[in-house]
């Protein structure tokens, strides 16, 4: 019980600091974007972290999954706009 807590805690904040993250360099993107492109690296990154834990997590790992996804298009949709 404590390891599934821990799993759903761990999601929680982790997704938490990345929802900060994207909120703190929308701010501030400049003109080639740098931070917006740093962004979606570490989603990216995040995302593939997810995709090879195990899956016993009880559907939270796959929410997570779903919501870095969400993430990674609304990063990629600033870009563009940015643009």
């Amino acid at each position: 019980m404590n390891r599934t807590i821990s799993s759903r805690l761990f999601l929680k904040i982790f997704l938490t600091i990345v929802v900060c993250f994207l909120f703190f360099v929308s701010g501030r993107v400049s003109a080639d974007q740098p931070h917006m492109r740093a962004a979606l690296n570490a989603l990216r990154t995040a995302r593939n972290e997810l995709q090879i834990a195990s899956s016993k997590k009880g559907g939270h790992r796959a929410k997570a999954i779903d919501l870095v996804n969400q993430a990674i298009t609304e990063v990629q949709k600033g870009i563009e706009y940015a643009k």
